[in-house]
């Protein structure tokens, strides 16, 4: 399975965000890949207002990407907003493409290091997954890559690629816990972990609130072995990859963690 890691800085201009997403996965399809990830917050950045710009899936920039997937023949998952209620918005993952149109909704909201998501963000309230050219793929963002639960049901749904769109904020400790999180889901889930984050809007030259968690780069491909296959650096980047799905077999047979987890301890 050939996939795409789009690792881009997006900002307050929904329209310029959207052409980001056409042009990118273009260069996508044009290298051979099935699937292409965006980050969380592509539609519009975090540290700007979200509510106005808040639309269904099935609204116009959102069948924006639909038609660019269907146009190009490949998947692709990419953050958007959708209404809540009460005025809030759900950080919503938009996977469309040859297989139909779905979407997750983030369920652990990030009230964490002083910033509270759960002001303007409602939560999504279930385990999502998607099939992309025949494969489960897993969805999760963000601040979910703290939660192995998440990680773990996905699995046990067939999910033998997990995909976290993030839009990772920066501060002491945090890069080393992405990497560190992105591999220990990839060993809960005996699964790939595609971790696709906003790039650095300094690394970008981008100018970004001080306040909002933006983006540190560093995407990751991790195996479900939890080795580390490609990582990208701060600034935004393409990387286009190969899985050997098979890989995952051959993980689960020798650590059988799926199976052998007892149930109700938590």
């Amino acid at each position: 399975m050939r996939v795409a890691l789009a690792q881009i800085v997006s900002t307050d201009d929904v329209a310029a965000n959207l052409r980001i997403v056409t042009e990118t996965a273009e260069r996508a399809a044009g290298l051979g890949a099935e699937l292409v990830v965006f980050p969380e917050a592509t539609m519009r950045a975090f540290g700007h207002p979200l509510s106005d710009i808040a639309e269904p899936i099935d609204g116009p920039w959102a069948s924006e990407v639909a038609s660019t997937a269907s146009r190009l023949g490949l998947t692709i998952i990419v953050g958007m907003f959708t209404p809540g209620e009460g005025g809030r918005v759900r950080n919503t993952l938009l996977v469309t493409g040859p297989d139909g149109t779905t979407s997750y909704d983030k369920v652990h909201l990030f009230d964490a290091f002083g910033f509270t998501e759960s002001r303007t963000v409602q939560p999504g309230d279930g385990v999502v997954t998607a099939s992309v050219a025949g494969t489960t793929v897993g969805l999760a963002t963000c601040y979910d890559i703290r939660f192995p639960d998440l990680f773990v049901a996905s699995a046990r749904a067939g999910a033998v690629v997990q995909v976290v769109a993030a839009s990772w904020g920066a501060g002491p400790g945090k890069a080393e816990q992405w990497d560190l999180l992105a591999r220990a889901r990839a060993l809960d889930s005996t699964s790939f972990v595609l971790a696709v984050g906003q790039g650095d809007p300094e690394a970008a030259g981008v100018e970004a609130p001080a306040d909002a968690p933006t983006g540190i780069g560093r995407s990751v491909v991790v195996s479900p072995m939890g080795d580390v296959l490609h990582r990208l650096g701060a600034e935004p980047d393409l990387l286009v990859v190969d899985l050997a799905l098979d890989a995952v077999d051959r993980a689960r047979g020798a650590v059988p963690v799926l199976t052998n987890r007892v149930a109700g301890l938590v």
